[in-house]
């Protein structure tokens, strides 16, 4: 005669262990909000030349943050400002709408 109550057990501890691996891994990728990462944009944001491929590629790994970087009234301004706008349609990256 079979044990179900282990099998349903350890069928629950599999899941439980897999749910916890796959929640650390989506941890680890999500983006660390820092508006210092986007220091290669500052030519860009402060002057006029176009943004860089560097630049771009921060902006993207950021993308997730700036929503927060909006709700901050430092950097709203420079997020809204048409600089921004065109730094977003060369570097592909949309801006939210919040």
């Amino acid at each position: 005669m079979r044990n179900t109550g282990a099998i349903n057990g350890s069928w629950f501890m599999l899941l439980f262990l897999m749910v916890l691996i796959l929640g650390r891994v989506q941890v680890s990728t999500a983006a660390t909000c820092d508006v210092s990462e986007l220091s290669p944009c500052a030519a860009s944001i402060f002057g006029s030349a176009p943004p860089s491929s560097d630049c771009c590629s921060k902006l993207k790994n950021q993308q997730p943050c700036l929503c927060g970087y909006m709700q901050n009234p430092s950097y709203r301004q420079l997020i809204n400002s048409p600089v921004a706008v065109t730094m977003s349609q060369t570097c592909n990256v949309p801006i939210p709408r919040c």
